[in-house]
């Protein structure tokens, strides 16, 4: 039975997402400790290990380790998230720390988690009371995704819960693991190390500054003073990241502190690393354990833990999981960076037999509650409790599609006197981040669609949007400029090739649909003023936009020869390339599949219409026809070929994350198709993507808003990333005028050669 009252089936697979040996780290043991404790309490569930690897690593992981995940590789992480769905597995434990999940603040464990299917356990190893924005954005992105949340200490939960808002029910608290041993006394150990005679006074861990040794073996004299046969031990590895940055120096200044001050005979230090049953027996030769850490903000320390379990008296300063953990009795504590403190402290203890072993007792006893057992049973209810509350997809009430008309009112969110913001954090627009030509050329172009009571207030939003694309161009350089950042100044002299491609397509369409004279005219000036610039470019989408972009000029213009040139040469290059790319079962233009395919399509009907080519008008359509078929499930839903798929050679498309922008280009490319043939296919394939906005998708979730006209920012694994920016609300308004411009015709002549 859960918490719930539920009784659940048994959890057959667990997907466990963390360091692991040999790589050396705190988290690395801990992982491997939940594994072995999960292992042993449930040997009918298979423990998946995924192991993050630290950059440049190319560790040798044992039979544990299902996949190795590189820190920077983005690719990794979906590789693992796919592993994990086919995998079947039922929750996903994942040991949060930062620093070794790659991006910024760790944020490529979210391209994992939002791709994998199953509930998300998380255990958070460190908790900040202030992150900063990048760490808060992550981790609250985190807390979203996570379906239960663990902490090691009650203040955890505090700063969960005060911090980020997280509901207490969301979160547990369960102690860091100890093995369960017997009570020994330390003089019975201390000879396997020498140690016979000596009062052992121990720190075990990684080496690194933050760890406060400095301030033990200042307090050594005056121990030494007291009790000549002090000894401390200071045993473990120097920090990896420390190693590689300044090699050993680090542990020579230590060195040569206790040199200085005359205590070199009273300090040893234990350089390597230790395995676990050595590293237990060291723990029981000690006398007193020390955790001098420098840190307030450490949530957990697994040596204190492992100390406490093993009867050891502890002096510490009064780190978070310190105060917690030593109160009643079970160790003393002083003040940060305090050696005086420490000496006054530890010579107390050492001076006090019977102290010594009460203390020795309670901390033994207090262990009890917190071995790997324990752990073990703790850990899978928790899990269970993840796994029988996760809701269940049911299919909401799709949106009413003849509510989805054309509106305004998101697009002016976006907007001010400069253009078009490029992203929001949910429906507020994000400063952050400044601006686009490719989200203003392509609001440009939405403003001449907007017809009826909507035509003034748009007319009054394409001057702006014109205005930004007139000062993003380069004429020095023959490039337009793509970012500009919320000061008004550009971050860049010359943008893509995609997005000199849209700003040119922006032209042709503003030079044709303008309804204002003079801003046709402005945009038929720029057009001839940026085409030549078009005839150096690569990109095949770049073609496809500038073909566009030329195609409607031809529609204003029939005589204007740089259009017509564009349209003929780009035309020939793009049917080219998908005659030069296409094999038995691959009908693209390219080896992989990538965003906004349809233009690519569209464009070569375009072309061939244009040129009246039968051949270049009936491959574009087969490719389109192709491109159909990937992009359709199996409930005969539009499926938008997810970002994952991005770089996969001959490969079938990914399902998430699903975009906006893929729809509208289907739609957009399915009407050229219909007004071509007169084919109705092509009228169903724009439906079932204009559909995939009202719920008619692979999770059944309305990605639109047709309330106010907004749009989420994509289709993840199990939601609807609930941003709403530009590139998105343009996208579904595109899709509203185009539908509303297809339920107004009637079926079309075709207008070229038949292919039927």
């Amino acid at each position: 039975m859960t918490d719930t009252g539920v009784r659940v089936r048994s959890i057959g697979r667990v997907a466990l997402i963390g360091n692991f040996p040999p790589r050396l780290c705190g988290i690395a043991t801990f992982t491997e400790d939940v594994h072995r404790a999960l292992a042993a309490a449930f040997p009918e569930t298979a423990i998946d290990v995924y192991a993050m690897n630290d950059p440049h690593a190319d560790h040798v992981y044992g039979t544990q380790v299902t996949m190795a995940i590189g820190q920077n590789e983005l690719a990794d992480y979906q590789a693992a998230a796919r592993r994990i769905n086919e995998s079947g597995a039922d929750v996903i434990l994942v040991q949060h720390e930062y620093g070794i999940f790659g991006g910024v603040a760790g944020n490529h464990l979210l391209r994992l988690l939002d791709r994998a299917d199953a509930p998300v356990v998380v255990t958070l190893h460190t908790v900040l009371t202030d992150p900063n924005p990048d760490q808060r954005s992550v981790i609250e992105a985190l807390l979203r995704r996570a379906d239960k949340l663990i902490v090691m200490a009650d203040k955890g939960r505090d700063i969960l819960e005060k911090t980020h808002g997280v509901p207490p029910e969301r979160i547990a608290v369960v102690p860091h693991g100890v093995p369960d041993r017997p009570l020994v006394a330390a003089a019975t150990v201390k000879p396997e190390f020498g140690w016979e005679g000596r009062r052992v006074l121990l720190t075990f861990g990684l080496l690194s500054p933050n760890k406060g040794i400095e301030t033990m073996i200042r307090a050594m004299p005056a121990i030494v003073a007291e009790h000549p046969d002090a000894l401390y031990v200071v045993l473990g590895a120097t920090h990896p990241h420390l190693v590689a940055h300044e090699g050993e120096a680090y542990r020579e200044r230590l060195i040569a502190l206790a040199e200085e001050l005359d205590v070199a005979a009273n300090v040893e230090f234990v350089d390597g690393f230790v395995e676990l049953p050595m590293l237990l027996r060291r723990i029981e030769a000690a006398d007193v354990y020390v955790t001098p850490y420098l840190s307030l903000a450490q949530i957990t320390s697994g040596t204190l833990s492992y100390a406490v379990g093993l009867g050891k008296p502890v002096v510490s300063t009064p780190y978070w999981h310190a105060a917690e953990l030593l109160a009643d009795g079970v160790g003393e504590l002083v003040a940060f960076g305090d050696s005086a403190g420490f000496a006054q402290s530890i010579n107390g203890l050492l001076g006090d037999a019977h102290r010594l072993e009460a203390m020795r007792t309670r901390a033994w006893h207090v262990g009890r509650g917190m071995t790997w057992d324990r752990l073990a049973q703790a850990y899978m209810d928790i899990l269970a409790t993840a796994v029988v509350r996760r809701p269940v997809r049911l299919r909401p009430q799709r949106v009413d599609a003849d509510r989805a008309r054309p509106r305004l009112e998101a697009i002016e969110r976006l907007s001010d006197g400069c253009g078009m913001l490029q992203h929001s954090i949910f429906r507020v627009p994000d400063r952050d981040h400044g601006y686009c030509v490719d989200d203003n050329c392509r609001a440009l172009m939405l403003m001449h669609e907007m017809e009826g009571p909507l035509a003034e207030r748009a007319d009054r939003l394409a001057m702006i949007y014109a205005s930004f694309v007139q000062y993003a161009w380069n004429g020095e350089r023959g490039r337009f400029r793509n970012f500009m950042g919320f000061d008004r100044g550009w971050l860049e002299t010359e943008g893509s090739e995609d997005s000199f491609g849209r700003s040119l397509w922006s032209l042709g369409v503003t030079a044709l649909k303008g309804r204002a004279d003079d801003l046709r005219r402005w945009a038929l000036h720029l057009f001839d003023q940026v085409a030549p610039h078009a005839m150096a470019l690569e990109s095949p989408r770049t073609l496809a936009f500038c073909l566009l972009g030329a195609d409607a000029v031809l529609d204003a213009h029939p005589g204007h020869v740089v259009a017509r040139r564009m349209v003929t040469g780009f035309g020939r290059r793009l049917h080219a390339q998908l005659r030069g790319m296409r094999t038995p079962g691959w009908g693209w233009f390219e080896a992989v599949l990538a965003y906004d395919n349809a233009r690519l399509s569209e464009a070569l009907i375009r072309a061939g219409r244009r040129l009246d080519d039968r051949a270049m008008l009936q491959d574009g359509l087969s490719s389109l026809g192709w491109l159909d078929s990937v992009q359709t499930n199996d409930c005969n839903q539009f499926r938008a070929v997810g970002t994952d798929s991005f770089g996969r050679r001959f490969a079938p498309p990914l399902p998430f994350d699903q975009q906006p922008l893929e729809a509208w280009a289907t739609i957009a490319a399915a009407e050229t198709a219909w007004e071509v043939t007169g084919d109705r296919k092509w009228l169903a394939c724009a439906d079932r993507a204009w559909r995939w906005y009202l719920g008619d998708n692979d999770l059944g979730l309305p990605i639109a808003t047709p309330a106010d006209g907004g749009c989420f920012d994509g289709l993840m694994s199990d939601r609807a990333n609930q941003n709403q920016g530009a590139e998105s609300v343009l996208a579904f308004q595109f899709a509203c005028c185009a539908m509303e411009r297809i339920a107004r015709s009637e079926k079309p002549e075709p207008k070229a050669v038949s292919v039927l």
